[in-house]
C-alpha cells in the first residue's frame, strides 16, 4: 500500500518551506554573504575590464590600455617618470641592445709614459767653433722643421783656412789662365818658345786638381755645393753659421748652412695640420746664450718630437707567462687615463711593442712597452709670434693598462653598473614599453669594469637594457615595496 501525501497538504506545505528556508539562511548570513558578494564584484569588475568601462558604465581614460599588463610584475616592475630616466641617465647610450661581443679576461697593471730612446730627444749641437750673435727660438717653443734655431760667427780655424785656401786657389787658377792666353798669341808669333806655354798648362792644371782637392774639404766643413759655388763666384770668405732645426726624424738637409739669406717657414695652426706633416718640435732645453764662445760639438740645446711615445708597464713576475701570450697573439692593449671627476678615460687597440729582457731584480717586475701614438690639443701663441702647443700625452703621466690574457667569444658583456646585485642574486632591467622589469642573471665573470652574463635563456641579443644605475634601480624598486634598504646592496666587498 503506497503512502500519498494529500494534495492539499502540498499547497499549503510550500510556503511554509520556504519560509523556513529563509529564516535559516537569514540567520546564517554571516558565514555565506561576504563570499558571495566577493565573487560577484570580482565578476563584474573582470567584464568591465574586458570591456574598457569605468564603474560608472563610461569607457576608461587609461593610459595603458591595450598593453598587457600582466607583463608588468609589480613586485619586479619600475616605472620611470621623465625625470627620473634622466637623472639616472637612461637616456642615449644609457639604455641599449644586448650583442653579443667577444669579452677579453684582463689583468691590470700599472704604467707611466715614457720617451722613445734614440727617437723621442734630439740634441742640436754646433759643428764648428764660434761665438753664439743669434738666438731665434724660445725654450718650450714649437718649431717646424727646417726653422732657423742660432746663427754663429764662425772662428773655427780650419774652416777659415779652408776656405781662405780655396779663394787663395781660384785667384792663382785665374792668372795661369790669362798667362796661357797671354804665351798662346806670342808661341804663335815665334816670340816664346813652346816649352814655357807647356809649363804653364801644367802648373793651371795642377791647380784645377788643387780646387777639387779644396772643394770636398769645404763640403766636409758642412758647406753644400751651392755654398761652394757662391764662394767661387763672388770670392768672399762665409764667416756665419746657421743652425736649423731637423725633422722629426732628426735628419734634415738644411741642418747647416753658412749663407746670409733665411725664411721662416710657415708654422701650420694645429687646427688645420694633415695627419701626414710633420709634427712640432719643442724647444725642451735652450743650453747657451748670445755671445757665448762655443766649441766644436759643444751642445746648443735640446729638441723633443712627442708625436709618438711609449707607455711603460710595470708587470708581476707571476703575470710574465700571461702578458707572453698576450703579446705573441698580437691582442690587443687598453689605456686608462684617470680625469678630474674621478673616472677613467679608456685608449684602446694599443699594441705591445716589446717585453724587456731582464726582471728588475728590487721591484720584481718585468718592463713592457706599449706604443702611444700622441695628438696635439690646442696651442697658445705669445709676444713675437711665439707659438707654444699642448700635446694629449706627456712623459711621466702615470696611468694603467688593461693587458688581455683570455679571450671568451660570443659573450653578453655589460657594464658593471648594468647589473645589481643583492645577496647571492644578480638581476639586469630589461625595457619593457614604458617599464623596466628585473631580470635574474648569471653572472660567469665580473671585474672592476665589465661583468660576463651566462647566455642561458633570461637576456637574449637585441632585448633593450639600462646599461647604469642598476644599483638605485633596485633601491627604488624595494621603496616601492615597503622594504628595508640594504646599503650594501649591489656593491661588491
Amino acid at each position: 500500500m503506497k503512502f500519498q501525501i494529500p494534495k492539499s497538504l502540498i499547497k499549503t506545505g510550500w510556503p511554509i518551506a520556504l519560509v523556513v528556508v529563509a529564516l535559516v539562511a537569514g540567520g546564517l548570513r554571516g558565514l555565506w554573504w561576504p563570499r558571495l558578494n566577493s565573487w560577484v564584484e570580482s565578476t563584474v569588475a573582470d567584464n568591465r575590464a574586458a570591456v574598457g568601462l569605468d564603474q560608472h558604465g563610461d569607457a576608461a581614460d587609461d593610459p595603458h590600455a591595450g598593453h598587457d599588463h600582466a607583463a608588468h610584475d609589480e613586485a619586479t616592475s619600475l616605472e620611470l617618470s621623465e625625470q627620473a630616466l634622466q637623472n639616472l641617465g637612461l637616456t642615449d647610450d644609457g639604455i641599449s641592445e644586448i650583442r653579443l661581443t667577444t669579452f677579453n679576461r684582463s689583468i691590470t697593471v700599472p704604467a707611466l709614459v715614457v720617451e722613445r730612446p734614440g727617437r723621442t730627444r734630439i740634441q742640436v749641437a754646433t759643428p764648428m767653433t764660434g761665438v753664439i750673435t743669434g738666438i731665434h727660438a724660445a725654450q718650450g717653443e714649437a718649431v717646424e722643421p727646417n726653422s732657423l734655431l742660432f746663427e754663429i760667427r764662425l772662428t773655427h780655424e780650419d774652416l777659415v783656412r779652408a776656405q781662405t785656401e780655396f779663394v787663395t786657389t781660384l785667384g792663382e787658377l785665374d792668372i795661369e789662365k790669362r798667362e796661357i792666353v797671354r804665351l798662346s798669341e806670342a808661341a804663335t808669333a815665334g816670340g816664346v818658345a813652346r816649352k814655357t806655354l807647356l809649363d804653364r798648362q801644367y802648373a793651371s792644371d795642377k791647380l784645377e786638381s788643387l780646387l777639387i782637392v779644396q772643394q770636398e774639404a769645404l763640403r766636409l766643413h758642412g758647406l753644400s755645393d751651392e755654398q761652394v759655388s757662391q764662394i767661387a763666384t763672388k770670392r768672399r770668405l762665409l764667416r756665419e753659421l746657421k743652425v736649423y732645426s731637423p725633422n722629426a726624424d732628426g735628419s734634415s738637409s738644411k741642418e747647416l748652412k753658412l749663407s746670409r739669406t733665411f725664411t721662416r717657414p710657415e708654422l701650420i695652426p694645429v687646427s688645420i695640420q694633415p695627419p701626414d706633416a710633420d709634427p712640432p718640435l719643442i724647444l725642451r732645453e735652450l743650453l747657451v746664450h748670445r755671445g757665448q764662445a762655443v766649441d766644436a760639438g759643444e751642445p746648443l740645446g735640446t729638441l723633443v718630437n712627442y708625436s709618438d711615445l711609449y707607455i711603460e708597464g710595470m708587470a708581476f713576475e707571476q703575470d710574465i707567462a700571461q702578458l707572453s701570450a698576450a703579446s705573441s697573439n698580437g691582442w690587443k692593449v687598453i689605456a686608462l687615463f684617470g680625469e678630474a671627476d674621478g673616472k677613467a678615460r679608456e685608449v684602446p687597440e694599443l699594441d705591445i711593442a716589446y717585453l724587456d729582457t731582464e726582471i728588475d731584480r728590487a721591484s720584481r717586475t718585468l718592463k713592457f712597452f706599449v706604443g702611444l701614438p700622441n695628438e696635439l690639443t690646442h696651442e697658445n701663441k705669445g709676444r713675437d709670434s711665439i707659438r707654444f702647443v699642448n700635446w694629449r700625452y706627456r712623459p711621466g703621466q702615470r696611468l694603467q693598462l688593461r693587458v688581455p690574457v683570455q679571450q671568451w667569444e660570443n659573450q653578453i658583456v655589460l657594464p658593471v653598473d648594468a647589473v645589481a646585485r643583492e645577496g647571492a642574486e644578480y638581476f639586469v632591467f630589461q625595457q619593457n614599453g614604458d617599464h623596466f622589469d628585473r631580470v635574474p642573471v648569471h653572472v660567469k665573470y665580473r671585474n672592476q669594469f665589465s661583468v660576463v652574463v651566462a647566455n642561458d635563456g633570461q637576456l637574449f641579443p637585441g632585448d633593450v637594457v639600462a646599461m647604469r644605475n642598476a644599483h638605485q634601480m633596485q633601491m627604488a624598486l624595494k621603496n616601492k615595496a615597503g622594504g628595508g634598504i640594504d646599503p650594501h646592496a649591489g656593491h661588491n666587498h
